[in-house]
């Protein structure tokens, strides 16, 4: 087994057991995420619901902005499960929030029953927009703290660490 299939089992898991703290109580659809970031810490996020329901939150998100809220800026994986027939999907929002800190990073997709499949954030959405269409018109994140990455993950950042 390659390491990278290590992690893979690994974050599934996790994300199964962030899975069982959602709180879904319209949906019922629960889901968890479980992300491996650049020094090697795993972050959970789990789908938290409103009643209002514009302000629901996605489980890959959650995670995402926890490890962001700690100054981490590095992703190596996310695994994200669900109780659905095939491995789930990301939402629209969760794909370009993916896309935007870590376009290369590996990301591991699976349901309850056991199905996965690997994928990128830049391969769910493709021709996504990011940071490198504000280059140059004055709202570039060049000089901030943004994330300016190309699809590839520049300075390897979600693209390495996994990979045997």
């Amino acid at each position: 087994m390659s390491r990278a299939q290590d992690w893979d089992a690994e974050l599934l898991q996790q994300a199964i057991a962030a899975r069982a703290r959602a709180y879904v109580p319209y949906s019922r659809f629960a889901v968890g995420a479980a992300l491996l970031t650049g020094d090697g810490r795993i972050f959970l996020g789990c789908n938290v619901e409103n009643a209002s329901y514009g302000l629901t939150c996605c489980a890959e998100r959650v995670a995402i902005f926890k490890a962001i809220s700690e100054g981490v800026r590095e992703f190596q994986a996310m695994a994200v499960v669900a109780d659905t027939p095939e491995p789930v999907s990301p939402c629209g929002a969760c794909r370009q929030v993916l896309v935007e800190f870590a376009p290369g990073m590996r990301l591991i997709l699976g349901n309850l029953a056991g199905a996965s499949r690997v994928t990128t954030p830049a391969e769910l959405l493709p021709g996504f927009f990011g940071p490198q269409q504000m280059v140059g018109t004055g709202a570039s994140p060049e000089g901030g703290d943004g994330p300016a990455r190309d699809a590839a993950g520049a300075k390897g950042e979600g693209s390495e660490g996994c990979a045997s």
